[in-house]
């Protein structure tokens, strides 16, 4: 099997990456513990680094931002009302928002952080500089409201549009039950997250350490059965020359939500927002044709 020149090149990629945030501390560093002397600029540091390598490598329509998805309850497409029941829906700000600004508008942007209608959001990740035990289950939970917010149409499950990428991503971690193995760790959470009933797009696709391990959810097979119809979560630990694996199925999952077929068909998103203010008609004149 071929391939190790992208593996080689995503393997420099994910080192120079953790090389940078290991020059940031080197220049600021922490007296006491490991990691740079401002914790909260510890973490945006990181924030910023990964969004600006995954800039590197997306589709030029695709922006890598920080912010808020809103979802109105207004008119969608050309007359549909299905929203007109709900209430308007925002969620708690997000690290990192992919969103397809070549396709959909965006409410309000300063610089990098947007508040932005669901339709466009390919995917939703979270980023810790140090990924500790007591923050995975908080963050996947605030995953899942996002991407319960993008749920945009309103047909059967089997004819929805796919859901965005979700991840938790870290340079570091420190999970504190050292008498079981990290992935057990990991996958006995989401368990307690998500339950039976749960929706596959809304349960977590990737949860990691970029320097050393992962635990990444499989896609299922095309033809869903009651036997097969089960979210598998997988665990990877890396050797050095294998960092580019996280890296790499990061890359993947955002680029497979924005490809897949399901998202192809371009509605107009909930932009706007009329009051029921009668209008009167004051003419009308002829047409030929509509178009």
């Amino acid at each position: 099997m071929d391939g190790k020149r992208l593996q080689a090149f995503w393997n420099q990629e994910v080192k120079s990456l953790l090389a940078v945030y290991r020059q940031f501390e080197t220049l600021l560093p922490n007296s006491k513990t490991a990691g740079a002397e401002h914790r909260g600029e510890d973490g945006r540091y990181v924030e910023t680094l990964l969004r600006s390598y995954l800039q590197k490598y997306l589709p030029k329509d695709l922006e890598v931002l920080t912010g808020f998805i809103l979802r109105p309850a207004v008119k969608l497409g050309d007359n549909n009302r299905s929203r007109s029941k709900m209430k308007d829906l925002h969620t708690t700000q997000l690290d990192i928002i992919i969103y397809d600004s070549g396709t959909y508008p965006v409410f309000q942007r300063m610089v990098d952080t947007v508040i932005v209608p669901p339709e466009g959001v390919i995917a939703v990740l979270s980023v810790k500089k140090t990924l500790r035990d007591t923050e995975i289950q908080a963050e996947c939970n605030a995953l899942l409201e996002a991407s319960q917010a993008c749920r945009c149409d309103e047909v059967s499950p089997e004819c929805r549009r796919r859901g965005p990428f979700l991840a938790l991503v870290a340079t570091a971690s420190d999970l504190a039950d050292k008498q079981k193995p990290k992935e057990e760790n990991v996958f006995e959470k989401l368990q307690t997250l998500y339950g039976s009933g749960s929706v596959f797009d809304d349960m977590i696709g990737f949860v990691g350490d970029l320097s050393g391990w992962h635990v990444f959810k499989a896609r299922p097979p095309a033809r869903i059965t009651s036997s097969n119809k089960v979210a598998k979560y997988m665990y990877v630990e890396l050797d050095d020359d294998e960092l580019h694996q996280g890296f790499q199925y990061i890359l993947s999952g955002i680029l497979s939500v924005y490809y897949d077929k399901t998202r192809s068909g371009v509605k107009r998103p909930g932009y706007t927002a009329f009051a029921s203010k009668p209008a009167s008609m004051i003419g009308k004149i002829a047409f030929t044709s509509l178009r």
